[in-house]
């Protein structure tokens, strides 16, 4: 029965496509106790089992990018990367978090599996080679300023060190004094570098630089921007997420809320299947 064979075959390539179609960075915008972080992390892990992805567990051991003095930096250094590191060996994923100086590298390399560059200092020479010196996969950020060609000489200034694991994140480009807008072209832009592209669809929904000095946001753009990512060939997402964002002590307003995480993934799985 040809037709019969004709939808094993379909099937078969289907659940090809379906098998690891993406990976996912998700995780709260900082650390904010143990407790949360283990939600978070154990309800992301549910998700990306169930479709087939793999989890990154994210989570900022601390701010230092916050728009005002008295706005919240973290728990504590030590505290937060234990936390970190205690998720990623109790559900046995990976972790990763964000430096900001040449000094941090080496030190939260002992803690976590993968480094994050920040958009604002995806230029940094000294940063950048420390990261890459690490050995371990760092996702660079590509800087609200920048063109997705321009971020190949931060790619270069990683890759100096001896290390080939980066990724490249979009996350927005500034649009006036108070938007971020994403090219529809610039996954395919930076995928031209030879390296995986992640999209950064929380903070490309943000909205910066209010007079209140806390970043204005729209998460229910998060899954636009996911599937759109997907589509045009994103290998990885990031979002920040919480059970309950409006309590969050940072990015309360650009975080999803955890519940609508799986809808999401769901429906990019789909499109990516669609589309390979």
């Amino acid at each position: 029965m040809p037709s019969v064979t004709i939808a094993v075959t379909l099937d078969k390539k289907l659940e090809t496509k379906m098998s690891n179609p993406f990976f996912l960075i998700a995780g709260p915008c900082a650390i904010e106790d143990e407790a949360t972080a283990f939600k978070i992390a154990e309800h992301a892990k549910t998700v990306c089992d169930k479709h087939g992805i793999e989890l990154i567990f994210k989570g900022s051991y601390k701010k230092a990018n916050r728009s005002k003095l008295s706005s919240f930096t973290g728990i504590g250094d030590e505290k937060a990367l234990k936390i970190l590191q205690k998720v990623g060996k109790e559900l046995r994923v990976d972790t990763i978090t964000d430096v900001h100086e040449s000094h941090e590298p080496k030190m939260v390399s002992e803690y976590v599996t993968h480094l994050q560059i920040p958009a604002f200092l995806c230029r940094q020479t000294d940063l950048l080679v420390a990261a890459g010196e690490t050995g371990c996969t760092v996702n660079l950020k590509k800087g609200q300023f920048l063109s997705p060609e321009a971020l190949s000489f931060g790619l270069e200034k990683i890759k100096s060190s001896g290390n080939e694991k980066v990724w490249l994140c979009e996350r927005g480009t500034t649009f006036g004094y108070s938007d971020l807008i994403v090219d529809a072209t610039s996954i395919v832009r930076l995928k031209a570098h030879g390296a995986p592209v992640v999209m950064d669809c929380t903070h490309a929904v943000q909205k910066p630089n209010t007079t209140s000095g806390v970043t204005g946001g729209d998460p229910d753009m998060i899954g636009t921007l996911a599937v759109h990512a997907i589509a045009t060939g994103a290998d990885g997402l990031f979002m920040e997420i919480h059970p309950d964002p409006k309590s969050a002590l940072s990015d309360p307003m650009t975080m999803l809320q955890m519940d609508r995480l799986e809808a999401i993934i769901e429906k990019c799985v789909r499109v990516k299947a669609a589309v390979s």
